[in-house]
């Protein structure tokens, strides 16, 4: 490498390396589990559901904290109001307070029925069939007192490269989309009513998806594109997932609510009449394109902007070869948006 190269990649990395502001902490177990009851860490995120260990792997980790063997650091990001989110190690703190519980209620704030039974340990052999209330009160400090490394990424972090963390912690057993990064990343006001939108009857039933997507954020994906290609299109490059994180941040420092919730709720009734109050799918198909589907609603959305009100279309719009034919593999570009979006709104408008 040339030491003009190195000195530009010196400078690029100074550059990336001042978005990023981390703290390194030791806590112990009791302590993270009190900040968890106390909502200063939030060890329960919309993602919650996409994994979590069965009480076999919740054993085997205590047996290792009682064991001091060397434990991953939980990574957490801080979000709106200083409170800790969990980016990496959910189910290492969902293990401990699982523990720690004292009852069945205590064990009902992290989704659980009841406080860890410990079983199957082959080293620890006497803990099982044991609960923390049941150990004397010596084992209880001493595994109340064992510390555990948290990493946080502070406020002062750029969001785009807090999104950029999130995603690269994630990319193992969790595999989250997208759009469940992003609503941890952008937690706040816009983010609760983009998804408060995506709970739409009619949009849960417009929008008909593989049943491994239903609960993994695509519709909430959906309502923020509405909005992102509404206000935003000129903004667009091609790069889908930039463009609607940048967009969140916009939203997030102002957005006018009541009359973007008329917008969307008069363009999902345009779309819903035009589709006859079934599934968006085109023939012989089971699931629902999503980029036509967010043209479409798009359009409507221009539509609904400029006071027109639903209208009588061709039967067989969803089939037309120029929606389709720009709204096909490789149309994630500024000409082929405009180029779907304009035929959306001649069609919705009857003007085929």
């Amino acid at each position: 490498m040339s030491a003009g190269a190195l000195e530009n990649l010196e400078e690029q990395l100074r550059g990336e390396r001042g978005k990023v502001d981390v703290a390194v902490h030791n806590f112990s177990v009791r302590e993270l589990v009190r900040m968890i009851s106390d909502e200063e860490l939030n060890a329960s995120p919309n993602y919650q559901r996409k994994f979590r260990w069965e009480e076999s792997d919740e054993a085997l980790f205590v047996e290792s904290v009682f064991l001091g063997l060397p434990i991953p650091p939980i990574f957490v990001a801080t979000n709106v109001g200083f409170q800790w989110e969990v980016v990496d190690g959910l189910q290492r703190l969902s293990t401990l307070a699982h523990f720690i519980a004292k009852d069945d209620d205590e064990a009902s704030l992290i989704g659980r029925k009841r406080p860890l039974r410990l079983d199957g340990l082959e080293k620890l052999t006497e803990l099982n069939d044991q609960t923390f209330a049941d150990l004397p009160k010596n084992l209880q400090v001493y595994f109340g007192r064992q510390p555990l490394q948290v990493i946080s990424l502070t406020d002062k972090s750029d969001r785009q490269v807090r999104f950029d963390v999130f995603e690269r912690l994630n990319r193992g057993g969790i595999q989250l989309t997208a759009q469940e990064v992003r609503a941890c990343v952008y937690m706040g006001a816009f983010n609760d009513f983009i998804e408060e939108l995506a709970e739409d009857p009619r949009l849960k039933k417009l929008v008909k998806l593989q049943r491994s997507h239903e609960n993994d954020g695509t519709r909430a994906e959906q309502v923020l594109k509405f909005f992102a290609y509404k206000n935003n299109r000129d903004e667009f490059d091609g790069k889908v997932e930039r463009f609607l994180n940048q967009y969140m941040g916009i939203a997030d420092e102002g957005f006018d609510y009541k009359a973007e919730r008329r917008i969307f709720d008069q363009a999902l009734s345009i779309l819903y009449e035009a589709c006859e109050e079934r599934p968006f799918l085109r023939r012989q198909t089971k699931v629902t394109p999503l980029v036509q589907f967010e043209a479409c609603l798009v359009a409507a959305g221009d539509l609904a902007a400029e006071g027109v009100c639903a209208a009588d279309v061709d039967p067989a719009w969803l089939e037309d070869q120029e929606l389709r034919n720009s709204s096909g593999a490789g149309s994630n570009t500024k000409s082929m948006l405009r180029r779907r979006l304009k035929r959306a709104k001649e069609l919705l408008s009857g003007n085929s």
